[in-house]
């Protein structure tokens, strides 16, 4: 992962190349990649689905500032704040793009828009990976990982046709508050909420060091 990070992200351009150098005039056949120009898709580009997964694994190694560092670098709002940017991007910066192209002329340049399998994995990475909040056996499991500077944040998960209202905060040691996971004021053992459609809403707080 550290080569990843050496190698593969681009921090100026805002992203996370599939692997480099692209292939060009080489006599290695890749396959179809070689097709596309050096630098676009597969060939050397961002493609947005390997570049979750690499955000995924930094986070999954304890590397949680990373993580959301790389993710801002991914989020296509990010590409869009500016004329400049939006000149650069050339597509929508409110859906994800498949792909982002890496090399001049072209660098920076969004690709194949509206496309829900890389939309879909962006998801999982903010709300299961960041956020930690992760559906398994009709219990939410929380699993947090704060960006630097954030002390908490609110989720409003809805099972059903019932609402609960999760609230996930970072102690401060010195302030002597214990840890742990309430629902609707009653103590819960571990970090998992167990979920009933009865209509009600339903209030969650989780503290945690």
């Amino acid at each position: 992962m550290q080569a990843v990070d050496e190698r593969l992200v681009r921090r100026k351009a805002r992203l996370i190349q599939l692997f480099d150098p692209p292939f060009d005039r080489s006599s290695l056949n890749p396959g179809y990649i070689k097709g596309y120009i050096p630098g676009v898709r597969e060939n050397g580009g961002q493609y947005t689905h390997s570049a979750i997964w690499t955000v995924m694994a930094f986070a999954s190694l304890g590397e949680t500032a990373k993580a959301w560092e790389l993710f801002d670098l991914l989020n296509p709002v990010h590409h869009g704040g500016t004329p400049d940017q939006i000149a650069t991007y050339k597509v929508e910066p409110y859906v994800a793009a498949a792909d982002v192209y890496a090399l001049e002329p072209h660098t920076g340049r969004g690709g194949w828009t509206w496309y829900t399998g890389s939309a879909g994995w962006m998801y999982r990475l903010l709300v299961e990976t960041l956020l930690g909040v992760r559906l398994e056996n009709n219990h939410v499991h929380l699993k947090p990982r704060f960006a630097p500077g954030w002390t908490n944040y609110k989720v409003h998960y809805r099972f059903q046709e019932t609402v609960y209202h999760i609230t996930v905060s970072r102690m401060d040691d010195a302030a002597g508050t214990p840890a742990g996971l309430t629902l609707d004021g009653q103590p819960l053992e571990g970090t998992a909420i167990p979920l009933v459609n009865d209509t009600v809403e339903h209030f969650v707080e989780l503290r945690t060091n």
